[in-house]
């Protein structure tokens, strides 16, 4: 068997089996978000638990809007191998530093307001706290149940040797609808942090 032959094989092999979305990197990276939001959890500093919080929030918002807003619309109006670029590219960052944020800014905004004493307080005021609980539920259900699962298809799709056209476009139009209802969640969830940040 020829050299080119042998190269010619291993492309198709390639084809057949596209690349793995998962990069090890990114998973020890979000190990790594995990363990310092468990530790600011444990340890007795309200400020770093705070910095945590905020921090992850500020990335997960500021990404979701990025996407919904800018990145989703150009996309979807991009030619088929630009599109395939993008994704091939965006996705693999994504895949796990997106449910990562939501969960590091989820779990320690939950044991913050539980240290401040938020979840104590009475009505009116904690429909405050029911607000921000009910976002945060709905922007999970949307990331886990069908960004995830969304973005997955997508990946595998467009990198097949023939990908359907008429599935991406449809499957692209429910993404970008998805990702837009993410960032005007996020600005509802900016809205109420910035009223627990001025006092309830």
């Amino acid at each position: 068997m020829t050299e080119t032959t042998l190269g010619a094989t291993a492309a198709a092999a390639s084809a057949a089996y596209p690349a793995s979305p998962l990069r090890p990197w990114y998973a020890v990276a979000a190990a790594l978000a995990f363990a310092v939001m468990i530790v600011a959890i444990l340890g007795p500093s309200d400020w770093f638990l705070n910095w945590v919080h905020v921090m992850s929030g500020t990335l997960w918002t500021g990404i979701d809007l990025f996407m919904g807003f800018v990145i989703g619309p150009v996309l979807r109006r991009l030619p088929l191998e630009a599109r395939r670029a993008v994704i091939a590219g965006i996705i693999p960052r994504t895949l796990i530093l997106m449910p990562t944020l939501s969960i590091v800014t989820s779990t320690a905004g939950w044991f913050l307001a539980q240290r401040i004493g938020y979840l104590d307080i009475g009505y009116p005021e904690f429909w405050w706290v029911a607000a921000a609980l009910g976002i945060v539920t709905v922007l999970t259900v949307q990331g886990m149940g069908i960004l995830l699962p969304m973005n997955l298809k997508l990946y595998f799709e467009i990198q097949k040797p023939a990908p359907d056209t008429e599935k991406i476009g449809r499957w692209m139009r429910v993404y970008v609808r998805v990702v837009a209802m993410q960032g005007l969640m996020q600005i509802a969830i900016i809205v109420v942090m910035a009223r627990f940040a001025t006092g309830l």
